[in-house]
Formats: structure tokens, sequence, C-alpha cells
């Protein structure tokens, strides 16, 4: 038992022109209390022609739930996309600019530039210290009860991840609740889709809620060993229905698939993995501001590198986790 993730939060504007938030993070690691800044921000307000521009350090907004603070989430742990491409929450240091256009529907295009050393820490010599992101949101509603968003991401990364040495690769790459923030499996280039459906009685989510999300993502271009066939491919699938006004229950899942670079007495080699994880929860809800959460989560895990070895070493194949989150303070609505 420990403290897993606390936040303190600042936020607001400055002026008619400017806004900006910051976030400090605690959390404890090996029974030692560990801080760092998520979140330093500054954002326009004023831009004409649907622009906005932020600068300073964020989360990127690829991906459906990558831009969403984790205290959102429907479950304890990120989807394994996330954990194993993204560090389960990237952020990194750089510039945005979005532009939202003038239709009757939601329509927003946006860049990123990044430094990359939060997604790729050891990168080879020769690597560019840059990472890029173009992305697309659109949506609108059906009727007074639904509404969709679909999302498309693409990451460009310039930054070329060390191959670690076979003796020390001998991490639990199936752990969910590192901190570090870093990409498991990365590559140059990276896609993810998204989309997202959510259905209340004429659009009033107080008492019922229905909603459902799909997001996949692959990564080519591994490092200059890899042949240019070899992908890492992930998906993942869940269902929330929010019963009562109190009460919400859920299931995912979620497969991973990777080709994993080791190096084996001054060669390169890699190991073909597959994991498989399926998630149910239930939480409780009394406040906006507070969850209680208990989940179930079994994973499989199959593959193994030239010598026989496992990819994924140690998976938790059962676990049952107990969450509880509470905020306090002034809240702002959440992301769609």
């Amino acid at each position: 038992m420990g403290l897993g993730h606390s936040d303190l939060l600042v936020r607001g504007a400055f002026n008619e022109h400017f806004s900006g938030e910051a976030i400090l993070g605690f959390h404890t690691e090996d029974k030692t209390l560990e801080r760092h800044l998520e979140n330093a921000w500054v954002q326009t307000r004023s831009l004409p022609f649907g622009l906005q521009l932020r600068a300073g350090r964020f989360a990127s907004q690829i991906g459906y739930l990558n831009e969403l603070h984790p205290h959102t989430d429907d479950f304890t742990d990120r989807p394994l996309l996330y954990r194993g491409f993204l560090g389960g929450h990237w952020y990194d240091d750089g510039l945005r600019l979005n532009w939202t256009a003038p239709t009757s529907f939601y329509l927003r295009f946006g860049v990123e530039s990044f430094a990359g050393k939060k997604l790729v820490p050891e990168a080879t010599a020769d690597s560019r210290s840059r990472v890029t992101t173009f992305n697309i949101k659109t949506g609108t509603d059906i009727g007074k009860s639904s509404s969709w968003q679909w999302g498309l991401s693409h990451v460009n990364n310039q930054r070329e991840a060390m191959v670690e040495a076979h003796e020390a690769a001998d991490d639990d790459h199936s752990q969910s609740h590192s901190h570090s923030h870093a990409a498991m499996f990365s590559g140059k280039r990276l896609w993810i889709s998204d989309l997202v459906w959510k259905w209340a009685p004429d659009g009033n989510n107080r008492n019922q809620q229905l909603r459902l999300n799909w997001e996949y993502a692959q990564v080519s271009r591994i490092n200059r060993y890899a042949d240019a066939s070899m992908r890492h491919s992930s998906s993942s699938m869940g269902a929330v229905w929010k019963f009562n006004p109190a009460w919400e229950v859920g299931a995912r899942t979620d497969w991973l698939r990777v080709n994993k670079p080791e190096e084996h007495e001054g060669e390169i080699e890699f190991g073909k993995g597959r994991l498989k994880e399926n998630a149910i929860m239930i939480a409780y809800k009394p406040t906006h501001m507070q969850t209680l959460r208990l989940q179930f989560t079994q994973q499989r895990a199959s593959g193994a590198n030239d010598e026989g070895e496992a990819v994924f070493a140690n998976p938790a194949r059962r676990s049952i986790q107990l969450q509880y989150v509470i905020g306090f303070g002034a809240h702002g609505a959440h992301a769609y």
C-alpha cells in the first residue's frame, strides 16, 4: 500500500489573453516520497480564426486518453497501448498550435513539437532531440441522446531508443504503475485511431450513461536493426455503464503485440511477444469529487526471444486493485 499518485494543481486566467496551469505530482516509490513537475504551461485565449497556442510542459493530445488526467480514467490503470507506447501518460516540454474549424460539428486540427526526452529518455548518440505530432478530432451529436468523437493521431519520433543488453533486460514490462512516463516500445512512426460513443437519456447523464471507446495503435520503423515489415501494435476496447447516479460498472479488453530488440553478444535480436489483458470494475461515486473503485485484472503473455526466454517478464496474471480517488477545491468540467 502506498501513495499511488497525488497532485497539487493551480489553474486560472492571467488576463483576457492568457491562461495557465501547473501540476506538481507526488507518489511513493520504494517507500520514498518522490515529486515531479507534470504540467507548467501558458495558453492563449484571444487569438483570431479559431487558433490557440500553448507553450511549456503538458500532456500530448494524441489518442483519446493521453491528454486527460489519470484521475478521470474509468479503470485503475490505462490500456496496454498507453503503457507500452506512451509510458502511460506522456507529457513533455514543447509547443502546440490548434485550429478549431467554424463548422456546425466539432472539427479540430492540432500540431505539437516536443523535446522528446520524456518519451525516449535514453536515445542513440545520433538521434535528434525532437518529437512532432499531428492530430485530428471530429464529432457531433446523434439526436438528443447520443454523441460520438473520432480522432486520428500521428507521431514522428526522431529519438531512437538505445537497445538494452540482454543481461539488463529483466524489467517487468507488464507493470502498470510506473511513473517514468517513458515508452517501453518505441519507433519512428506511431499512428493512433480512437473512437468514442456516449449515450444518456435525452443527453442527461446524471442518472444513466453508456460509454463505449475503442483505440488502435501501430508503431513502425522500430530502429535501424529492424526489418521494414516489423511492427508494434495494440488495441483496446472498453465499455462503462452508469446505472445509478453513484454506481458504474465496466469491462475492458486489450492486446499488445511487439518485437522487442535486445543485444546478445554484440548482435541485435528481436523477440516476438503478445500480451492480452482483460479487466472488470465496479465504482462507487458518492460525489463528483470521490471515486472508490474495485477492479479485477487478468493478463496472459506469450512469445519468446531466440534463446527461448519470455519477452514479457512476470506478467501479473491475476490481480485485484482497490482504488480511492478524491479531489479538493474547485474542479473544472471533464473533457468529452
